[in-house]
């Protein structure tokens, strides 16, 4: 999992707010083919918001910290049912600040 500072998550909230959700997470949960969609899309976007349909907060929490762990990526947002995930790219399309 990368870590980022508080400059470099509010860059990329600055970043994320015209974005819609790319991936969506329904009542099957975190599929095997959900995480290759997630992989997929952070290879070609970097920055990509998530939207999982559910209740239960601890629940949408584990989802991001597993995606992160698993795929090396950056938890940069959690609000409501949205998350916001980053992962720099070979040719890093973004430039995160110091």
């Amino acid at each position: 999992m990368i870590s980022l500072n508080a400059l470099q998550r509010r860059y990329l909230r600055g970043q994320a707010h015209h974005l819609h959700p790319v991936v969506m997470i329904g009542d099957a949960g975190l599929s095997e083919a959900v995480m290759r969609e997630v992989d997929l899309n952070l290879k070609s976007h970097e920055l990509i918001k998530v939207r999982i349909f559910g209740d239960d907060r601890e629940h949408r929490i584990a989802i991001m910290e597993k995606i992160c762990t698993e795929l090396g990526a950056a938890p940069v947002q959690h609000i409501g049912k949205l998350l916001l995930i980053y992962r720099a790219a070979a040719k890093p399309k973004l430039v995160l600040p110091k």
